[in-house]
């Protein structure tokens, strides 16, 4: 018997074959980036990048430095791409643990030369084009105003001078690669390959080109390149209806549980949690699960969020508290304390999809697993990688 009353199973089997799976996609031998950050989407950063480079990744990324350290000090020596910005004061770090650190701007690399030349050594860099994300990235979106893409190549030309950054790779990242319409991907992919072009023609090559996101690398083979870089898909997660209908099998990973911890029988009329919000309409058997907004369990599943107590659906009444969450289960014969209660994922007797959670906020699947709290215990089942892996 798992001894918790709250835990997240994650199924290292899974996050295997869907790289599996995707990597059978893939075009011109392009090579798979495994996207871990945000503790690998709530699945756990370390146990997830060691499965996914014995699957066949061949490197990994994350938004922040900590969580490439992390990685590091965890015994992974694959190449690990930072994807957010490192102050330069950090630069130290990006040298002594080897990492990749993404630029995207020239004053930023500029900072980080400094500090590299400064310690007679050399930064690993990715640059970063924007071709229409608006979020990071030297600026290269066409415009009737500028020749963006003659700006953003001398940008990045001059990123590529200097002596302390060693520019192994260059990238970018699609806005619209989960939309039914292509169009808007395609037009990115044209001005990231233009602004590469005209790179080429100074002399500027790059050892590896990426862009393809979850979205495009099963959709869209023409942005596959020289890697890809799929976050939500190898945790067996569709990242829209189109790349669903593809063919590519993924196997959700995770399902998280939570046992009854308190039973009560009341009367109709009765009032639940906080602000008696919700009364019952009949005698029924309200149970307390030992899962609230402080684990990740959203308060806008308050009347209105449900679970699956054996296969029957059990909703959620009144207000989910931060370490508590009532739900009805008078409907299921025999509801004793201790039993599993199936939050989201899988079991014997179903499935309750994490995208059905995130349609039920308003939001997407992305969200839903990324904030399980680090408090909730994770249990990992098969496909465990041995010795040092874990």
């Amino acid at each position: 018997m798992i001894p918790y009353d709250v835990w997240a199973e994650i199924n290292l089997a899974a996050i295997a074959q869907n790289i599996r799976n995707l990597r059978a996609g893939l075009t011109n031998n392009a090579r798979l980036m495994a996207v871990v950050k945000a503790n690998a989407y709530g699945h756990g950063a370390v146990p997830v990048a060691r499965q996914a480079v014995a699957a066949g990744a061949g490197c990994l990324a994350v938004a922040r430095l900590a969580e490439a350290l992390e990685l590091r000090y965890a015994g992974l020596s694959c190449p690990i791409l930072i994807f957010g910005h490192t102050p330069p004061e950090m630069a130290g770090k990006l040298m002594a643990f080897d990492l990749i650190q993404t630029v995207y701007a020239y004053a930023d690399a500029r900072d980080l030369d400094r500090r590299a030349q400064a310690d007679g050594r050399t930064i690993r860099v990715h640059v970063k084009i924007d071709t229409g994300m608006g979020r990071l990235g030297v600026a290269g979106w066409p415009d009737s105003s500028r020749d963006a893409c003659g700006e953003a190549a001398e940008e990045v030309a001059a990123i590529c001078g200097l002596s302390g950054l060693r520019a192994e790779g260059v990238y970018t990242h699609f806005a619209t690669a989960d939309s039914p319409d292509p169009a808007g991907t395609r037009r990115q992919l044209e001005t990231f390959l233009q602004i590469l072009s005209a790179l080429e023609r100074r002399g500027i090559t790059f050892s590896v080109r990426h862009a393809a996101n979850s979205a495009a690398a099963i959709n869209l083979p023409e942005t596959h390149l020289d890697m890809v870089r799929p976050g939500i898909s190898i945790y067996g997660c569709y990242p829209s209806h189109e790349a669903q209908q593809s063919g590519v099998h993924l196997e959700p990973a995770m399902s998280l549980r939570a046992r009854i911890v308190h039973l009560k029988r009341v009367d109709s009329g009765f009032r639940v949690s906080y602000g008696w919000t919700e009364q019952t309409r009949e005698k029924t058997l309200i149970a307390t699960v030992p899962i609230g907004y402080a684990d990740g369990y959203d308060r806008h599943f308050s009347s209105r969020g449900r679970m699956s107590l054996r296969g029957f659906p059990v909703p959620v009444i009144g207000r989910v508290c931060m370490d508590h969450t009532m739900i009805d289960v008078g409907a299921v014969p025999d509801a004793a304390c201790g039993e599993p209660v199936l939050v989201f994922g899988r079991d014997t007797r179903g499935t309750l999809a994490a995208d059905h959670l995130a349609q039920a906020l308003g939001t997407i699947h992305y969200e839903v697993l990324s904030r399980i709290s680090a408090r909730i215990p994770r249990i990992y089942k098969s496909g465990l990688p041995k010795g040092n892996d874990i």
